[in-house]
C-alpha cells in the first residue's frame, strides 16, 4: 500500500458520516498553530502533515522517512492535539532521555520509564501518569509488553501508539530485535488506539514484515524519498586508515563526526591516533564498561568531544543534529547499514560529508566471517549483501543514485553534484587482453564442468593456484589455468567487478555467487574488440580527496553564514553551551545549529523577531530569549 491508499481511504470515508470532512478540517487547522507555537516551525516537511492526519483519523500507518526528515514530530505534534496519552516504544535509554529533554525544553509534558529510574522516581512518574499529567510516554519494548506494565497502561487512557526504529521488528532488517515482535500484545490490549510505525530504512520486504508483525489494520504507508541532498558521498582507496582518518578529521576544523570501525581494536587505535593528533576523540564499542560507553557518548552529545570512533554498537537513536561527517574506516557489511550510519550526518540539513575508505582486504575479512555462518540461507543472504556494498564501493556511477536504487527509488538526474564519481569522474583504461583471458576462463569452466563459479575461484584458476577445488574439478587442466600469473589474485577479482560494471559479465545465480559472460562480452571475444573499463578508486589520501573538490558539497538546505556573522555565531554557540550545561542537557536541546545560524544572521531583539526564527517557539523564547538578545546586543 502506498500514500495513494491514504487518499483512497479519505474518499471512501467521505461517503460515510457527513460531518467527517468538517472534523478533519478542524483537526488539520489545529496542527499549524501548535507547530509554530511549540516547535517554532512555519511549515511541515514532506509527508509530515499527511502522516499526522492519518493517525489523528484513527488509522494505522507506516512512515519511512530518512534521518533528519522529522519522524518524531509525526507523533509528538498529534499527541498535543488529541486527548489521552501517546505511548512511544523506543529502543535505547539514551534516546528516550534525549527526546524527553527536547520535549520538555519546548514545553511539552513528556516523560520516560526505563531501568535507569530509582524505585521512588518510577513510582512518582507512574503517579503523574495516573493523574493524566503527561501527553507522551517513552518506554522500552521489553518493559512495554509485560503484564504488569500493560495493566498500568490500561489506567492511563492510551490514545495512540508509536513504534520508533520499527525496522527492528523484521528479521529481514539490518538490526533485528526479537523483543519488538512482542509489541503486537499492546495493540491487542488497545485495539482502538492507532499504531504509527516509524523508520528511516525499510525495503519493501521489511515494510511488509512491519505490517504483519505489528498486526496493523489496512495501514496507510508513507515512503518519502531516501535522498539526503545535503550529504556528499566519497569512496577513497584505503592505504593507511589511521593516517587517512586523522588527515580528514583535521581538515574539518572543529566539526563533530563519527568514525565507524569493523573491530574494537580498530576503534581504540583510531581514537588514540586522533587524540595524539590533537583532536578530542573517544572510543565506543561493546567491550567497554557500560559506564564508560555512557560517559563517552554523553561527552560527544554535549560537544565536549569532537569525534567518536566506534563499532556499529554506536549510533541508533543518536539525535545529535550537528554531526558534520561520518567516516567508515572499514567496509560496512551491507548497504542498509551504510545508509543508516551515514544518515547520522547532517540531520539538521546543513552540508555534511560521508567518507568510505575501501580495500579488497576488508572484503576478504568479511568473507572469512561469512564462512563461520552455519545456516546456508543466512550465509547466502549475507554474501549477497556484502557483494552489493562491494559493487557500490567499486562502482564508477553516481553513488547517490546507487543508494536510491537499493531502496527502489529512481533518480532522474544523471549527475547528483554531491558524490566523488559525479564531481570527478574516474578515468577509463584498456584491458582487452586480460579481459579476454578472464571471460575465456569463465566459458572454459562452464564447458568443462557444466556449472558456473564466482570471481574468487576464477582468480585462483588464472593465477595457477593449487587448491582442493581446482584439483577436484580438474580446472588445472584448462587452457586458461595459470594464464594470469603476472597479476595478483585480488587484481583479477577487481577486474571481474569492472567487467560486471561494464556489462561484459553478469550475475548468473542468487546474489553475486557466480558469473557468466553476457552477449556484449561474447561479441567482444568474437570480434576481438577493444575492451575499456573504468579504473578502480585510486589510493589518494583523504584530505587531498576532499581538497580536490572543496566547496562542491550540496548545501542547498541551509545557506552558508556570511563572513561577518561567523564571530557572532561562535559567541552564540558558546552561550548555548553554557545554558545547556546549566540545565544538564546537550547544546542542541537549547537551539540547533540551524537556529544559531539564523540568529547570527537576523540578530533579533524583540519577541516577534525571535519567534520568526526557525526552531524558536513560545517556551524556548521565554527560557532563552533574553540571554540571546543580550549576547547579540553585546556583539553589535
Amino acid at each position: 500500500m502506498t500514500i495513494s491508499s491514504e487518499h483512497h481511504s479519505a474518499r471512501r470515508d467521505a461517503h460515510g458520516v457527513a460531518h467527517r470532512d468538517a472534523a478533519d478540517h478542524a483537526v488539520e487547522h489545529a496542527l499549524q498553530p501548535v507547530l509554530k507555537a511549540v516547535f517554532g516551525y512555519d511549515s511541515f516537511r514532506p509527508l509530515q502533515r499527511e502522516i499526522m492526519l492519518a493517525s489523528l483519523k484513527g488509522r494505522d500507518a507506516v512512515a519511512v522517512l530518512p534521518t533528519g526528515a522529522g519522524k518524531s514530530l509525526c507523533y509528538q505534534l498529534p499527541a498535543l492535539v488529541r486527548e489521552g496519552l501517546t505511548v512511544v516504544a523506543s529502543p535505547l535509554i539514551a534516546l528516550m532521555k534525549d527526546q524527553v529533554d527536547q520535549m520538555q525544553a519546548a514545553g511539552v509534558a513528556a516523560t520516560f520509564i526505563n531501568s535507569t529510574l530509582e524505585s521512588d522516581e518510577f513510582r512518582a512518574r507512574c503517579a503523574a501518569l495516573d493523574r493524566g499529567e503527561h501527553r507522551i510516554l517513552y518506554v522500552a519494548p521489553e518493559r512495554l509488553v509485560t503484564p504488569e506494565f500493560l495493566a498500568r497502561l490500561a489506567r492511563w487512557k492510551v490514545a495512540a501508539i508509536a513504534v520508533d526504529e520499527a525496522h527492528c521488528i523484521s528479521e529481514w532488517g539490518h538490526d533485528f530485535r526479537p523483543e519488538y515482535r512482542q509489541i503486537r500484545a499492546v495493540r491487542r490490549v488497545f485495539p482502538h488506539a492507532p499504531v504509527l510505525a516509524l523508520t528511516a530504512t525499510a525495503t519493501p520486504g521489511v515494510r511488509e514484515d512491519i505490517v504483519a508483525q505489528l498486526e496493523l489494520r489496512d495501514p496507510s504507508v508513507f515512503v518519502a524519498s531516501f535522498d539526503r541532498p545535503n550529504l556528499a558521498y566519497r569512496v577513497v582507496a584505503k592505504d593507511d586508515a589511521r593516517e587517512q582518518t586523522v588527515a580528514f578529521v583535521r581538515s574539518r576544523g572543529d566539526e563533530s563526526g563519527i568514525v565507524y570501525c569493523q573491530s574494537r581494536k580498530s576503534a581504540e587505535a583510531i581514537a588514540d591516533a586522533l587524540e595524539r593528533a590533537g583532536v578530542s576523540a573517544r572510543p565506543y564499542h561493546a567491550g567497554l564498561a557500560q559506564e564508560v560507553r555512557a560517559r563517552n557518548q554523553e561527552a560527544f552529545l554535549r560537544d565536549e568531544v569532537r569525534v567518536v570512533a566506534a563499532t556499529i554498537a554506536f549510533g541508533m537513536g543518536i539525535n545529535k543534529p550537528n554531526v558534520r561527517f561520518v567516516v567508515h574506516a572499514d567496509l560496512p557489511k551491507n548497504i542498509e547499514g551504510y545508509y543508516q550510519e551515514t544518515g547520522r550526518a547532517g540531520r539538521d540539513g546543513i552540508a555534511s560529508e560521508c567518507l568510505l575508505l575501501y580495500s579488497r582486504g576488508d572484503v576478504a575479512k568479511h568473507l572469512h566471517f561469512l564462512a563461520d555462518i552455519s545456516d546456508d540461507d543466512a550465509r547466502a543472504v549475507a554474501k549477497a549483501q556484502l557483494d552489493q556494498i562491494v559493487a557500490f564501493a567499486e562502482s564508477a556511477g553516481c553513488r547517490r543514485a546507487a543508494l536510491l536504487r537499493y531502496f527502489g527509488e529512481a533518480r532522474e538526474e544523471s549527475n547528483c553534484g554531491g558524490c566523488d564519481n559525479c564531481l570527478t569522474p574516474r578515468e577509463t583504461e584498456v584491458v582487452t587482453t586480460d579481459a579476454q583471458k578472464l571471460m575465456s576462463c569463465v566459458l572454459r569452466i562452464e564447458q568443462r564442468s557444466g556449472f558456473r563459479v564466482g570471481l574468487q575461484h576464477l582468480s585462483e584458476v588464472l593465477a595457477g593456484a593449487d587448491t582442493e577445488k581446482i584439483r577436484r574439478w580438474f580446472h588445472n587442466e584448462l587452457s586458461t589455468y595459470g594464464a594470469g600469473k603476472d597479476r595478483p589474485r585480488a587484481s583479477w577479482v577487481s577486474l571481474g567487478r569492472q567487467l560486471l560494471q561494464g556489462g561484459f559479465l553478469e550475475i548468473a545465480g542468487d546474489g553475486f555467487a557466480v558469473v557468466r559472460v553476457t552477449e556484449r562480452g561474447l561479441d567482444a571475444l568474437r570480434n576481438r574488440s577493444e575492451i575499456r573499463v573504468t579504473k578502480p578508486v585510486a589510493p589518494v589520501s583523504a584530505d587531498r580527496a576532499r581538497a580536490r573538490d572543496r566547496g562542491s558539497q550540496r548545501g542547498d538546505a541551509v545557506a552558508a553564514l556570511a563572513e561577518a556573522d561567523v564571530p557572532l555565531f561562535d559567541r552564540l554557540r558558546a552561550l548555548r553551551k553554557r545554558l545547556a550545561d546549566a540545565r544538564g542537557v546537550p547544546p542542541y536541546v537549547v537551539f540547533s545549529d540551524v537556529t544559531l545560524r539564523a540568529l547570527a544572521t537576523a540578530r533579533p531583539q524583540t519577541k516577534d523577531e525571535f519567534l520568526a526564527i526557525v526552531g524558536i517557539g513560545e517556551k524556548k523564547y521565554a527560557d532563552f530569549g533574553a540571554d540571546f538578545a543580550a549576547e547579540i546586543a553585546a556583539h553589535e
